[in-house]
């Protein structure tokens, strides 16, 4: 079931809220979230529910076997056995198939792709069971005794298969004690529609942009179209991406959880460094909190950590070797910058900064689009006209001309413009404030009937984001 799509908005949604706020009671109100997330993954997995809800009940019995073998030997074993199974469940469905074709390429061999479906949210889900687990090996968080509460952290449909990956530590004391105040309602209610709107109305259109600019064949393209294609399709990733986490953090907030964010306006960042603490917040801090600091590289620690990280972080998000160029490219520029040093970074000149790291966001965008590897060769020839192609022809810019309205708006909401007036209007005259929230929502009502207009004219089309890929 997607996001985007007419059946949920109007009518599961709906139901959920109707079934959740009907009930006063906490655990009444816990059944009501389980059920529905079971049923919102069966939607899209109703075979794999099985293997779901198996992990979980797996992880939790592990996870209390840790508990009870606290402070002897066996306890670190089950710890392993604990992630080697989670591990390996994500390394047989995602990258099976990745590594026969390596196989076969390196030995001549051939042996057939074994076309095993990915379950839907595996990459997400994992981390966040084994984010459970460590945590309750270094005793961060009380072990959950109840099954059903621990489904519930595990399950909840509105992060469940796209992120933000959630640590059980933020909503613990929000699973046995939450209520929903009307500012939660709200400020839900509000995300969820820009959200959609972000989805819906931008990252759809770019998504045509980029078509255009690139074609059938990235080789055909020109040197403008290329950049034009590839600023389109960074900005397109990052309001799917953002979008679905806006839409997960105000369903939740609407039902009184408070996720962390996910997104904090990465392209106003000055550094690579600092796009990546405002990039998918939740997939970092994973990999900063459990993987940075591996105890068995020794003294060359750190960098063989983050380069470890950075591979881990491109094969993390897909089984082809454009992702792990990918989390590798970025890597080597958080080296470099680590070893210029924070203050340096901070007093170069801020054009300097901008030009530098949005080249380089921009060319990191073009190795995660392409995954043949000669289509991504061709890309980096399009960049500097290396093609031999036209710099730039009528049609390029006929293309942009018909989306240029959306492009500009794409451009002018990559930026902190509705924070920087919704502050100016919190620190004016009673009045104005007031008019300004009146104003604001006849907005967000206009955007949420656009957004319908828009899903019933697409609504035989397939609307899914961009990240349940991964």
């Amino acid at each position: 079931m997607l996001f985007a799509d007419l059946y949920f908005l109007y009518a599961f949604l709906p139901i959920c809220f109707a079934a959740y706020f009907l009930f006063k009671n906490i655990n009444a109100k816990n059944a009501v979230l389980i059920i529905t997330s079971l049923i919102f993954y069966a939607y899209g997995e109703p075979l794999k529910i099985f293997l779901f809800v198996g992990s979980a009940l797996l992880n939790y019995l592990l996870a209390r076997w840790i508990d009870s073998t606290r402070g002897k030997k066996i306890c670190k074993a089950v710890l392993t056995i604990c992630l080697l199974y989670n591990f390996g469940m994500l390394g047989v469905f995602k990258y099976t198939d990745f590594m026969i074709s390596n196989v076969n390429a390196i030995f001549g061999s051939h042996i057939p792709a074994q076309n095993i479906a990915l379950p839907l949210g595996i990459s997400f889900y994992t981390f966040q069971i084994v984010s459970y687990v460590i945590d309750v090996y270094w005793e961060k968080v009380p072990v959950q005794k109840k099954f059903h509460k621990l489904l519930l952290y595990i399950s909840l449909f509105p992060q469940l298969v796209a992120g933000p990956i959630v640590r059980y530590q933020t909503v613990a004391e929000e699973i046995d004690n939450r209520r929903t105040t009307i500012y939660d309602v709200i400020d839900g209610f509000t995300r969820l529609i820009i959200g959609l709107s972000k989805k819906v109305l931008l990252a759809n259109n770019l998504n045509t942009i980029v078509n255009n600019c690139f074609g059938e064949n990235i080789s055909d393209a020109t040197v403008v179209a290329t950049w034009i294609g590839v600023i389109a399709y960074a900005m397109q990733v990052y309001f799917d991406f953002s979008g679905y986490s806006d839409m997960a953090i105000g369903i939740g907030r609407i039902f009184g959880f408070h996720f962390d964010e996910n997104f904090r306006h990465p392209f106003m960042c000055r550094s690579i460094s600092e796009f990546w603490q405002r990039w998918h917040i939740s997939l970092g801090s994973f990999f900063r909190d459990y993987l940075l600091y591996v105890p068995i590289f020794g003294k060359r620690r750190a960098v063989l950590s983050l380069f470890l990280v950075w591979f881990t972080t491109g094969l993390w998000h897909g089984a082809s070797w454009n992702y792990v160029i990918w989390g590798l490219y970025f890597g080597v520029f958080i080296f470099i910058e680590t070893k210029i040093g924070k203050k340096r970074l901070k007093n170069a000149p801020t054009l300097l900064m901008h030009i530098y790291n949005k080249l380089v966001i921009l060319i990191g965008f073009g190795i995660f689009k392409f995954e043949n590897i000669s289509e991504l060769g061709n890309f980096f020839k399009n960049l500097v006209g290396a093609n031999g192609n036209i710099f730039a022809n009528t049609e390029t810019f006929s293309n942009l001309k018909s989306h240029i309205f959306i492009f500009a708006i794409a451009l002018v909401a990559c930026f902190p413009i509705a924070e920087f007036f919704k502050r100016r209007f919190e620190a004016s005259h009673p009045f104005v404030a007031s008019l300004a929230m009146v104003c604001t929502t006849a907005f967000l009502i206009l955007l949420l009937f656009i957004n319908t207009a828009v899903l019933v004219k697409t609504f035989s089309s397939n609307n899914p984001f961009l990240y349940w890929n991964f």
